[in-house]
């Protein structure tokens, strides 16, 4: 399935988090490098993310059965590594960090 989602992880934020989130990135299933980007890949599985002016975006092939769990293990560690709730801003979790 296919999944396309932003959250409130603004581009303005300092570099000592941005280095949080690399390694938030490197903990989850499926991590495939930062070669051309951030990336998790594997069969069946190839998502990407990319910095937006909209926040963090994460889009890519997932099966359903295992995006639910993933997807919230890492809100969960982005939330814990950063200091504040991480979601996506059109369910009303805001930028802490915003320009």
């Amino acid at each position: 399935m296919y999944h396309d989602i932003n959250l409130n992880i603004h581009y303005t934020m300092p570099d000592h988090l941005w280095k949080k989130v690399s390694e938030v990135y490197a903990s989850m299933p499926y991590w495939a490098g930062e070669e051309n980007g951030s990336y998790w890949k594997t069969e069946n599985i190839d998502l990407a993310v990319s910095v937006e002016p909209g926040g963090i975006q994460i889009y890519g092939e997932m099966p359903e059965e295992i995006w639910e769990s993933w997807y919230s293990e890492l809100k969960e560690k982005l939330t814990k590594a950063l200091g504040y709730e991480i979601g996506e801003p059109e369910d009303g979790y805001d930028f802490k960090y915003f320009s």
